[in-house]
This record gives structure tokens, C-alpha cells and sequence, in this order.
């Protein structure tokens, strides 16, 4: 009967020590026994990260110090130096601004023939090509100019010529081209119809020329504007030389004896 209250005063004497160990591990701060902060211990030198920061009502990405001063971002508890992270292609095209911080113009082809169909010169000066607009608007101003002044002499000449061949004395409208003092029984009337027909076929045939010409005009105004447009970032080199060397060629013909020559290149 003693024995087993010695085993239970044993038994409960064990239960003790327990208890106090368990009060004192729940007494150190959570996560002290963690391999991260077993990590920390052996590496003093790194910065420390605090495992709750307060709330900032404007969020912003922090930044720590290495001991060489390099910068590093910190995310979710984790470090990350500068130069370790992935270089950033950057191409020449795909960047918008030049070395001196100005905007690269880079124009639309598409737009430029667009705005040249609807006016010409439009595209022109969407390009910047300010030079281009005068030979523009002069040579649709001449053609223009061209064409009405040849229809009018075709209408003139036409009507002068049914006058001719209708045999009516009422209707004498070729006289218009003579001087007051030119009597119409003095002159040969077949000999008018041939130059009439002759004069207005003339004035017809430069008319049309010149309507063609504006039609081509106008194409060739909406062409230049989408050549211009995709040719304004073209590499043209500054580099302008010519290479040459005195070279030994052999004849086509077979002969045995060869031809003294000059091999050169022209770099552009």
C-alpha cells in the first residue's frame, strides 16, 4: 500500500516538470525555433524583416540597404539585389523618345494615304514634308488651268466647225476667229472645216492629256505619302566609300594569258 502512493507522488512530480516545460516554451515569441531564424543567426549581416509593418494608407514598395549599398526590393519577406534581376530588352523602335527626351515622330502610313485621298497635300503635311506642298498645289493649279483653257478652245473650235457644215448664213460663229476687215466670200470653206476639225481635234486631245494628268497627280500624291511614311525611320547610312584594287582576270575566251583589271566596290 505505500509503494503505490510513493508511485503516484512519482507519477505526479513527473506531470509537474511537464507542465513547466510547456509553460515555458509557450513563453518565447512565435517562430524562434524556425529554420528562417536559425538562418538569420548564422547571417547578422543581412536585414533583419519585420514580420508585421504597420499599415500605410499609401502603399509603396520598400527598400533596404545591402552592406556593399546596392539597392534591393523587398517583397514577402524576401530580398532580391538589383543585379540579379533580368535585364530589359529595349529596342530602338519600340522606344518613343530620342537620347535628348523628345518625343519620336513616327507616323502612320495607312493615315497618310488616307488623308491624301481625302485632299491632296494632306498627307504631305501629316508627314512633315513641308517643302513637298507648293509642287503639289502648283501642279494641280497648272493642270487645272491647262484643262479649262483647252476645253474652252475645243468648245470654241466645235462650235465653228457645225457652223461650217450646217449651211446656215445665220449661224456663222467661225467669223469670231477672223479680224472685222476678213470678208467671209473670200474664203474657202472646205478649206476652213479641215482646219477647224483639225484645231478642235488638237484642243480635245489636250484637254483629256491634261485630265489624265491630274488623275495621276492626285495617285501619285497618295503613293508618296505611304513611301514617305514608311521610309521615315530608314536607315541611311552617312557612309558613302569606295573600294578599288588592281586585280588579275582570267579571258572568257580561253586564252592563257590573263587580262590586268580594276575590282571595286561602291558602299552606300
Amino acid at each position: 500500500m505505500e509503494r503505490n502512493e510513493h508511485q503516484d507522488i512519482r507519477l505526479s512530480g513527473l506531470e509537474r516538470i511537464l507542465i513547466m516545460t510547456l509553460c515555458l516554451l509557450l513563453s518565447f515569441p512565435a517562430g524562434i525555433f524556425s529554420p528562417k531564424a536559425f538562418a538569420r543567426n548564422d547571417n547578422p549581416e543581412e536585414p533583419q524583416i519585420a514580420a508585421e509593418a504597420p499599415a500605410d494608407p499609401a502603399p509603396s514598395t520598400p527598400t533596404a540597404t545591402l552592406p556593399d549599398d546596392r539597392e534591393v526590393f523587398l517583397d514577402a519577406e524576401v530580398a532580391v539585389p538589383v543585379d540579379s534581376l533580368p535585364p530589359t530588352e529595349v529596342r530602338a523602335d519600340d522606344y518613343a523618345y530620342d537620347e535628348s527626351g523628345k518625343l519620336i515622330f513616327n507616323p502612320s502610313p495607312s493615315r497618310a494615304v488616307w488623308l491624301s485621298a481625302l485632299c491632296p497635300g494632306l498627307g504631305q503635311i501629316y508627314n512633315r514634308s513641308y517643302w513637298k506642298l507648293p509642287i503639289v498645289i502648283g501642279g494641280f493649279m497648272g493642270l487645272a488651268y491647262a484643262t479649262n483653257w483647252n476645253n474652252n478652245q475645243y468648245q470654241d473650235y466645235m462650235q465653228g466647225y457645225r457652223d461650217l457644215l450646217d449651211n446656215d448664213p445665220q449661224t456663222k460663229s467661225y467669223m469670231d476667229f477672223f479680224p472685222p476687215t476678213v470678208n467671209e466670200a473670200d474664203l474657202d470653206h472646205s478649206w476652213l472645216e479641215q482646219v477647224f476639225k483639225a484645231r478642235k481635234d488638237y484642243a480635245r486631245r489636250n484637254r483629256d492629256l491634261c485630265i489624265i494628268g491630274l488623275v495621276a497627280l492626285y495617285a501619285l500624291c497618295m503613293l508618296d505619302a505611304y513611301v514617305d511614311a514608311s521610309l521615315m525611320h530608314f536607315d541611311v547610312t552617312p557612309d558613302l566609300s569606295l573600294d578599288w584594287a588592281p586585280t588579275l582576270m582570267q579571258p572568257a575566251g580561253g586564252g592563257t594569258r590573263p587580262a590586268v583589271g580594276l575590282n571595286w566596290a561602291f558602299t552606300f
